[in-house]
């Protein structure tokens, strides 16, 4: 519940009581991402969607904030040919007054664990300042942060300047249908977005790269591996397989001398370009049965410079030429469109937030895009242009590696810069609804 507002005598609280109050229940924080780590939302399969926002409802009970799960209807997310996974339940919390919205956006799904993890990926691990789980830098942590800045807001009463909705989605990490993208298609974000998908750093957004991901599938057919040599040379899928694997590695440099004209970040010794990846390949049971089916996703990174559509016909055409005559799908599994330079008249507020949480100095931020990509271009697609930027990724935090992590410190750092933001005291005079409403 909101706490009610100080009584004769008391003194208002103001953000300086809020940050001491963050300072002081931090730890809340490691016990909130603890929680969310145990959850295991990695993408593919995303079969922890539910579970995860049951979590989060429990988590803003206290908060008094209103929720509403939305789920991505299946024919849009599902793969053609691929297996039902899960709903994709995306979760809005909120709270509603006469106040303007801000949004704040996470993605709940995390890659799934790779090889190498000493610890158990799905335990949050503390070593000093480190908080070692899937997902705690990308992005389970920065919902702790915000749950963290909430309460401090609740328990002492500082008087906010927007109203918070949390928007808790679905499907970021190459899905086929980005659960914010549903939600704005369906008319459900309001005012401006706070997109937590990015670094601690104090970077000014400039946009980013597209990507999608292609499974190409190739089918030979079933037989005793002894029948081989009888068999035919179009029976095993993995051989047949092989011709393509070449094409696509020929293709590659190609693709990686286009660049483009996005800032690339401080101390780049290169622009910014296109990226072609086979990222996973599987194929095969035994040795003694030939495989009948060889599947390889493909991974490709375009800049907002290119045409989508002709960087998916080049790789299928690629692919087809490889292998005539061959049995071959190419299915489209996953596509974040390029996200547009996203700045805004909120950013000058938000920079000053993001300078009382962390500490920066104005003449410390730079502005630079990056190949990593966003599920808020198809945002923009709606008419949301402006998108502030933020997160807990550092080049050192190993996301999407074996130990990824993030620390108590950044976490605190991040509550404050939200708290800021939200404060209605904090620059009123950089706010445009206080300039509008004058």
């Amino acid at each position: 519940m909101v706490s009610p507002p100080p009584g004769p005598g008391q003194a208002s609280p103001t953000l300086a009581h809020g940050f001491a109050e963050i300072e002081r229940t931090a730890e809340c924080a490691i016990d909130d991402l603890a929680r969310m780590v145990a959850i295991d939302t990695t993408f593919p399969p995303g079969a922890g969607y539910e579970a995860f926002a049951g979590l989060m409802e429990s988590a803003v009970a206290a908060l008094g904030l209103d929720c509403q799960r939305v789920d991505v209807p299946e024919h849009l997310w599902r793969v053609a040919g691929g297996p039902a996974q899960g709903r994709r339940t995306n979760l809005i919390a909120r709270r509603r007054s006469d106040k303007p919205v801000l949004g704040l956006y996470f993605h709940v799904d995390t890659v799934p664990a790779a090889p190498g993890w000493t610890s158990n990926p799905f335990q949050l691990t503390r070593e000093g300042d480190r908080l070692i789980g899937l997902g705690a830098a990308d992005m389970k942590g920065t919902i702790a942060a915000v749950l963290l800045a909430l309460r401090a807001a609740d328990t002492i009463g500082l008087p906010l300047g927007y109203d918070p909705m949390l928007l808790l989605c679905t499907d970021e990490e190459g899905g086929l249908y980005p659960g914010v993208r549903y939600l704005a298609e369906q008319g459900l974000l309001e005012g401006h977005v706070l997109n937590f998908n990015g670094a601690a750093a104090p970077r000014i957004w400039a946009g980013c790269f597209g990507l999608f991901t292609l499974l190409v599938r190739v089918r030979g057919r079933t037989v005793h591996a002894s029948e081989a040599r009888t068999a035919g040379s179009s029976a095993n899928a993995i051989e047949v397989a092989l011709p393509i694997l070449n094409a696509l590695a020929a293709l590659k440099p190609e693709i990686a001398a286009r660049t483009s004209a996005l800032p690339a970040p401080p101390h780049a010794t290169h622009p910014l370009a296109a990226q072609l990846d086979i990222s996973a390949a599987h194929g095969g049971q035994c040795g003694g049965q030939i495989p009948s089916l060889f599947e390889v996703l493909v991974c490709r990174r375009y800049a907002p410079e290119e045409d989508f559509q002709a960087a998916r016909a080049e790789i299928e055409n690629a692919v087809l030429a490889a292998a005539p005559g061959a049995d071959v799908d190419v299915v489209l599994t996953g596509h974040l469109m390029p996200t547009s330079d996203p700045t805004g008249p909120h950013w000058s507020r938000w920079q000053e937030a993001l300078s009382a949480g962390f500490g920066y100095a104005p003449d410390d931020f730079a502005k630079w895009g990056a190949t990593s990509c966003s599920d808020f271009g198809w945002v923009q697609q709606t008419g949301m242009q402006e998108i502030l930027l933020t997160g807990l990724g550092r080049p050192e935090s190993r996301v999407h590696a074996p130990g990824e992590f993030t620390t108590l410190a950044d976490i605190v750092a991040l509550a404050k810069s939200v708290l800021a933001y939200l404060s209605a005291e904090f620059r009123p005079a950089l706010s445009p609804e206080t300039l509008t409403a004058r």
